[in-house]
C-alpha cells in the first residue's frame, strides 16, 4: 500500500525533523524550499556540515511527531499487523 502525501503534510507531522535528526549524523539533510505563500516548491537531499538543531525546534519536533502520534495511532497499529 501506498499513499502519496504532500511535503507540508511530512513537514507538519514532525516527520521532515524526526528524519533530519537522523540524517544529521552522517552530514546529510533533506532541504525543502518554501515561496512568501508557505508552499513548498523543492526538497532535495543536501550535505551539510551542521549537526543538529536548536533546543526550540527539538521542542517543537517532538510536540508535532507526539501530536502525529497521538492523532494515528489507531491505524499506525492496524497497519503494523496487517
Amino acid at each position: 500500500m501506498v499513499n502519496k502525501r504532500t511535503w507540508r503534510e511530512f513537514r507538519e507531522s514532525g516527520m521532515l525533523w524526526w528524519i533530519n535528526m537522523i540524517l544529521h549524523t552522517f552530514g546529510w539533510s533533506i532541504v525543502i524550499n518554501i515561496d512568501n505563500n508557505g508552499d513548498i516548491t523543492d526538497a532535495y537531499p543536501a550535505r551539510v556540515k551542521y549537526r543538529g538543531f536548536t533546543e526550540k525546534h527539538n521542542t517543537e519536533g517532538y510536540i508535532n511527531v507526539s501530536k502525529y502520534l497521538k492523532e494515528n495511532i489507531v491505524e499506525i497499529e492496524k497497519e503494523s499487523k496487517e
